[in-house]
């Protein structure tokens, strides 16, 4: 099985590479110092890759590679920028692969196609019609929806997987910070956030089920979501994270309504829903089409995350 990666510089894209056998995977890059290694194409931009008959021999194409969500984008026209990346660039290798007989593309997208919250109870499912509310998650539905017109048109096997937030070892933003708030010991004000529900899912377990979905059969133009199927309260999952560091979470109890009122005064109240509010998936069809459960367990992610952190600072 030959396989081709876009993204193995990333945060997703690394940690799959280090589960692949390396011997059989070649990777997009766009580090001009190293294309000269046989296992590496430069790739200047998605919409300029041109395959030119050099992947004959790949099997997979998975896809990790991204203009990410940024929180503060100071794009003149953001909607378009990650359209040119995430919508027109993914189709470009998409149907180049497509003629270049590759059998199976393999992309990452986002729970953002969904939605940004739920209620409790009413978790998204990869049937529900895609609701995205910024450029960054409408630029991945529409690249769903054209991936698998083209499925239809070229017979390529799409496979789409929708990952929640993702950590683990070498996570970046809102969840490196907290973790180290909490490695520091410093209190902090997220004692009465106990019954909204987030879903995650750790890199490990996110790794895991792209993998299975390299060669399953039944994998073949499907949307899956994925988690770790264990949903936690913004309190459990500090509280979580202490416990990883062994450092127990120092948590003072301030009303979830004064955060609601601090979100209206500050104009932060997408920052504020993100913190009291919920998100939840069930992945359930993922687990009985797959034939799949999450191997890692939550506590076990989180020891890892917590261990990588702190070597960081060592």
């Amino acid at each position: 099985m030959n396989i081709l990666l876009s993204g193995s510089s990333g945060f997703v894209g690394s940690a799959l590479l280090e589960k692949l056998n390396v011997n059989k995977v070649k990777m997009l890059t766009r580090n001009t110092d190293i294309v000269d290694d046989k296992s590496y194409f430069y790739c200047k931009d998605f919409l300029s890759f041109d395959f030119k008959n050099r992947f004959h021999d790949i099997d997979v194409f998975i896809h990790c590679a991204a203009r990410v969500h940024i929180m503060k984008d100071a794009s003149i026209n953001p909607i378009e920028e990650y359209r040119e990346v995430n919508t027109a660039g993914t189709l470009n290798l998409a149907r180049q692969a497509a003629e270049a007989g590759v059998k199976r593309f393999i992309f990452i997208s986002s729970i953002k196609v969904n939605g940004e919250q739920t209620k409790i109870g009413s978790p998204f499912t990869a049937a529900d019609k895609p609701n995205p509310q910024d450029p960054y998650g409408q630029s991945k539905a529409e690249a769903e929806e054209q991936l698998l017109a083209l499925a239809k048109e070229t017979g390529l096997e799409v496979v789409i997987i929708r990952p929640t937030l993702v950590y683990g070892a070498g996570v970046k933003a809102n969840f490196a910070s907290l973790m180290k708030l909490v490695a520091k010991g410093l209190p902090l004000p997220f004692g009465a956030i106990t019954t909204n529900r987030r879903s995650l899912v750790s890199v490990y377990n996110l790794v895991d089920l792209i993998k299975i979905c390299i060669d399953h059969p039944n994998a073949v133009n499907q949307v899956f979501l994925v988690s770790d199927d264990h949903d936690l309260s913004t309190a459990d999952m500090v509280r979580q994270m202490g416990h990883a560091l062994s450092k127990p979470a120092k948590l003072i109890p301030i009303p979830v309504f004064c955060y609601s009122l601090a979100g209206k005064i500050t104009g932060k109240q997408d920052m504020v829903s993100r913190l009291i509010g919920s998100l939840q998936v069930d992945i359930s069809a993922t687990k009985k089409q797959l034939d799949w459960i999450p191997p890692y367990k939550l506590e076990d992610s989180f020891r890892m995350t917590a261990d990588a952190l702190l070597r960081e600072k060592n």
